[in-house]
């Protein structure tokens, strides 16, 4: 049927949804056991609270559970292309994923210690830096005592590898 003969009042808003955090097409979705386990959470977290909608006029109740059901399919998604990384399995003296690693500047002889990690579990005031991060790049395969670049629009930073550790 054409557009034309819908009333105005049946047109349904199309949710939107916000997109999930950014990985490459065609990068695989490392993930820690840790990262993993929030996805899981956060699919049973949206499915209780599908189920547990208090709204009664359908027409609202519909367009929340298809806003819901979308997150759905996005986090469905992310979950079914995950690749669950052990720590176990990376060498110990380098930098790979799920390495937590402690860095000093060397402008400001400051230390800071960051882990690589999924970027849905990515959270910079917990110190964890996505594998996909210009950081995380440039320490990957990096070894204590190596010193890196990460070279930012306007500057550049220099940083030494103090330590290496997988938890």
């Amino acid at each position: 049927m054409s557009r034309g003969f819908v009333k105005e009042d049946d047109q349904e808003e199309i949710p939107l949804v916000p997109q999930r955090a950014n990985l490459p097409s065609g990068v695989t979705n490392f993930v820690t056991r840790t990262g993993m386990d929030l996805l899981l959470a956060e699919k049973e977290a949206l499915i209780s609270e599908r189920e547990n909608l208090n709204i009664t006029r359908e027409n609202e109740k519909r367009i929340a559970v298809n806003y819901i059901n979308a997150k759905l399919q996005l986090l469905n998604h992310r979950i079914a292309e995950a690749r669950v990384i052990d720590p176990k399995e990376q060498p110990p003296n380098e930098i790979m994923f799920g390495a937590t690693v402690k860095l000093r500047n060397a402008s400001t002889g400051n230390t800071q210690t960051f882990q690589i990690v999924g970027v849905d579990e990515a959270d910079i005031a917990k110190g964890k830096i996505s594998f996909v991060s210009p950081l995380a790049r440039v320490l990957i395969n990096k070894k204590s005592g190596d010193k890196v670049t990460l070279k930012r629009e306007k500057d550049e930073i220099g940083f030494e590898v103090l330590e290496i550790a997988y938890l």
